[in-house]
């Protein structure tokens, strides 16, 4: 016979005292590193930034769950622990950008490198890989990853830049968001207010349609990849959007055009002939590892290439040229041997 535990109340109170939160397991914190990863990097613009922050959390988190009542969720917890190491992170620190929010666009008659700018200048790119929490929230997710995105929540308060995000981005009602944030709805609801009118005032609001990786999509990218190894510009440049940009972080150079990326490309450009690409994913775009030709056999590590896609065309040429970090990140090798086989788009 099933025997129930005596829960009657005597004048010393209830027999029984109700039985403690189970202490969460590190297998359960590590359930929410990708989209803790995804959050960090909207709030501090860089992938490794972002990891680091995640790590911190669950260092944090892990050496606290004594104190872990289950009074709110845990995802709940981890985002309050997340949020303040990134918003103590963010004391400080300068607006990371993109070339374009920098300078102005030059004609390749004229273009010069200059010297690079340190990477805490940058927008970085960030793998869909560590920062979408699954195949299947990926459509909801890729357009607040984007690059433009990332940098239009820079021009925000850290604090505003958290509750878009949270209340936009990852629709948190306003009353988990002032839990969070330890404030009221009111400040809450009046911060989404004020962020929402400085992202209109950047050119670009959360509701900006961004396209999905479609089949489309990944036929004109491999079209790209295929006119790129060629070094054929007139197929690469019917590809291209009349406005499409050319940008090269950690320089803050960049063009616009068909015909000036067409002349970069043969000018200063022309030893990226010969090129390889290995095709991977970066803030829900499609991307390119770049290999240019190593004199000793093989190809070397050039660039990570974001493509950005509208209308059936490319309007954005991404080239980070901070191979040595983003590589790894990227699961990409550090060299490719002599014969390499074409790789289709994902």
């Amino acid at each position: 016979m099933t025997t129930f535990p005596d829960t009657t109340e005597t004048a010393a109170g209830p027999a029984t005292a109700p039985a403690p939160a189970a202490r969460p397991t590190e297998r359960e914190l590590e359930r929410y590193r990708r989209e803790l990863t995804g959050y960090c990097y909207r709030m501090l613009g860089s992938a490794f930034e972002a990891e680091d922050a995640v790590q911190d959390t669950m260092v944090r988190a892990w050496r606290s769950l004594d104190r872990f009542e289950g009074r709110s969720s845990l995802r709940s917890w981890l985002y309050r622990i997340a949020t303040n190491v990134c918003l103590t992170m963010l004391s400080g620190a300068g607006r990371r950008a993109r070339p374009m929010d920098l300078t102005e666009a030059q004609p390749t008659a004229t273009a010069t490198l200059g010297a690079p700018l340190p990477e805490t200048a940058w927008i970085e790119p960030m793998p869909d890989a560590r920062a979408m929490p699954s195949p299947d929230e990926h459509a909801e997710t890729r357009e607040s990853i984007r690059l433009a995105f990332i940098a239009a929540l820079q021009h925000l308060a850290p604090r505003q830049r958290a509750v878009l995000i949270l209340r936009e981005v990852l629709s948190w009602r306003a009353s988990e968001v002032a839990e969070l944030l330890d404030t009221t709805v009111a400040s809450v609801n009046s911060a989404l207010q004020r962020a929402r009118a400085t992202l209109a005032n950047t050119g670009l609001s959360e509701t900006d349609p961004s396209e999905p990786l479609s089949d489309a999509h990944k036929a004109l990218l491999t079209r790209y990849l295929d006119a790129f190894e060629r070094y054929d510009m007139d197929a690469l440049t019917a590809l291209l959007a009349e406005d499409a940009t050319l940008s090269m972080p950690p320089f803050d150079l960049w063009m616009r055009g068909p015909s000036d990326i067409a002349d970069w490309m043969t000018g200063i450009g022309s030893e990226c002939e010969g090129s390889r690409l290995v095709p991977t994913q970066a803030n829900g775009c499609g991307a390119f590892g770049q290999y240019r030709a190593d004199p000793a056999g093989g190809h070397l590590p050039w660039a990570l290439q974001v493509i950005e896609i509208s209308d059936g065309r490319i309007t954005g040429i991404n080239a980070f040229l901070d191979t040595a970090r983003l590589f790894p990140l990227f699961g990409l090798p550090d060299h490719l041997p002599e014969t390499q086989p074409t790789q289709e788009t994902d």
